[in-house]
């Protein structure tokens, strides 16, 4: 009885002191997000804030101490492309993410999770009643749910262009009439007003390749109101690169808008050469006034589906129309015709990436599939003895579903080139997950777990393609003034406290496409909000992040601040 009141007494006691701060980060170097050198210097956190940055008097106390002798102290990372909504909605925690230093993830990329209409409500709810998950109608409902299931990163995101034509116009491959683009038009609105940070375009992929540049830029007017950001996954990264930057360049013009490329490339060896008029394009563009900014991943092979192999009209009208057309002898041949022929017509995967051998399958919803994942399309063809098409057609209806590939397309001197761009920041294009249980069963793209470690060890430490100043100002402080979006990505005092204590002589990925589910290591500390998510490297279960709004919510006061 006497242990067990002085246990509660020292609980008690220890619960009740007073601490002037909350952590304590001494002794490390400071690289504050603006892009200048390092300096040292301390970091005082209390609550969610950065309240002191300097010598911090040895007398005030903390609850936690942190040593960062020989470690960077940074802004947390943005990653300006993340595909890890759904999930997070299933795992707050964004291991792949988070253990590189991401403290902001962003969605958007042509869909978005919401707004939804009616009849897409309906069929949502009808899923619910079977698996018990939530339900939502707009883009703000969704990032106000995650925050409230609780996440570790913080997220944000983009409302979807073909999101927004779905609502209105179905997959259809049709124009809007004029009150039909005034309703798409007012979604936008409502999203911005909701905390999006703009407008996002997938321009390859259906229905949004059905988008023309006028219904684009009409969409991006309602956006540029509220100071917002278009972005775009480009109608073409390979045969039609500079005519798809062009268009980006020209919704800028007659929108107004800010406007932002995703995952810039080449793609496609005999696309390689067109990265530098591309450079010039979007430098002129710039000269001339207009903001033109990208993204990128630090690889030199996208990832997407065997949807990237197809002419848009056969995906016309969604994926069950497009099985129904794969299974006719007489259309499955004219589609395999098209792919196999250079036309131009469409953004072919399958012919600029040269061979079947430069061709992976990164998983399959089908078990009796899935001993083919990690293997090439070339091998797996050769070991059925169908044709490399016929086969990847083959494996769609045999897993009735889009089949996730990663396809080999860039080069490495051109993917150094674009790191070393002043108007350069980073995304993953990727989920963000935990590696462990049903992941497993698949091979995402490194970039899950590595994209922004491979920055920071193998191109600035080993390779020196940037200075680690100018890698931590694109990965913060340019990604967040890109976004329009305040009191963070900077070490500011007042500021957010998204933190990351990491190590430049240690820090390294370590994914790779044969063996992806590895993390990054070299990141200690990680703080989101002030809340402590990785101590010496390990997740805490911490889940302090919260839905960071775009430039329009504070057009909504009332809607912004529930």
């Amino acid at each position: 009885m006497r242990h067990s009141i002085l246990l509660f007494a020292l609980i008690f006691f220890f619960s009740c002191t007073r601490y002037d701060y909350d952590v304590i980060i001494e002794n490390g170097t400071i690289y504050d997000g603006s892009g200048a050198p390092g300096i040292q210097a301390d970091v005082a956190i209390k609550d969610d804030r950065i309240v002191h940055i300097g010598i911090i008097d040895p007398e005030l106390t903390a609850r936690t101490r942190i040593d960062a002798t020989g470690k960077a102290v940074t802004p947390g990372f943005i990653n300006m492309l993340s595909w890890g909504a759904n999930n997070l909605l299933r795992d707050g925690r964004s291991m792949s993410d988070i253990k590189q230093g991401v403290t902001l993830v962003l969605f958007g990329e042509g869909t978005s999770m919401g707004p939804y209409n009616a009849e897409e409500i309906a069929r949502r709810q009808s899923r619910a009643a079977e698996t018990g998950g939530p339900v939502w109608r707009t883009l703000g409902e969704f990032l106000y749910l995650l925050e409230h299931q609780g996440v570790s990163t913080n997220v944000g995101s983009f409302v979807g262009a073909s999101t927004i034509r779905r609502y209105t116009l179905g997959e259809d491959n049709i124009e809007p009439t004029a009150e039909q683009l005034h309703e798409m038009r007012e979604l936008v609105r409502e999203a911005m007003l909701e905390g999006a940070m703009g407008l996002g375009s997938a321009l390859i992929y259906t229905p949004g390749v059905f988008a023309s540049t006028y219904e684009l830029a009409s969409l991006s007017e309602v956006v540029a109101e509220y100071d917002g950001m278009y972005t775009s996954h480009i109608r073409s990264e390979g045969d039609r690169f500079e005519e798809a930057v062009q268009e980006v360049i020209d919704i800028a013009e007659m929108s107004g808008v800010r406007a932002h490329i995703h995952h810039l490339k080449a793609a496609g060896e005999y696309n390689w050469h067109k990265l530098d008029n591309v450079i010039a394009m979007v430098e002129g563009a710039r000269e001339r006034g207009l903001d033109i900014t990208s993204s990128m991943y630090n690889y030199t092979a996208a990832a997407t589906s065997f949807t990237a192999i197809m002419p848009p009209w056969s995906r016309e009208g969604g994926n069950e129309a497009w099985f129904e057309r794969l299974r006719d002898p007489e259309t499955r041949a004219r589609i395999v015709n098209e792919i196999k022929t250079v036309t131009g017509d469409f953004e072919n995967f399958y012919l600029m990436a040269g061979s079947p051998e430069n061709i992976i399958t990164t998983g399959f919803r089908n078990p009796d599939l899935r001993h083919y994942t990690g293997r090439t399309l070339g091998s797996i063809a050769e070991e059925r003895g169908t044709d490399p098409v016929e086969t990847a057609i083959d494996l769609i209806l045999e897993d009735e579903s889009i089949v996730g590939v990663v396809y080999f397309l860039m080069s490495e001197e051109n993917v150094k080139r674009q790191i070393a761009l002043p108007w350069m920041t980073f995304g993953s294009d990727s989920g963000t997950m935990a590696a462990e249980g049903e992941v497993l069963n698949r091979n995402p793209h490194p970039r899950a777990y590595g994209n922004f470690a491979r920055l920071l060890g193998k191109y600035v430490r080993d390779e020196q393609v940037i200075p680690l100043e100018e890698a931590i100002h694109k990965l913060t402080g340019m990604a967040a003034e890109n976004l329009r979006i305040t009191e963070r990505g900077f070490l500011r005092e007042g500021y957010f406290a998204d933190v990351v204590v990491f190590d430049p002589a240690t820090v390294q990925d370590h994914a790779t496409f044969e063996n992806p589910h590895q993390y990054a290591t070299g990141v200690y500390h990680v703080f989101v909000n002030g809340g402590h998510v990785i101590r010496d490297g390990g997740h805490t279960r911490a889940t302090p992040g919260r839905f960071v709004k775009g430039p329009g919510a504070a057009h909504n006061a009332p809607a912004a601040s529930r």
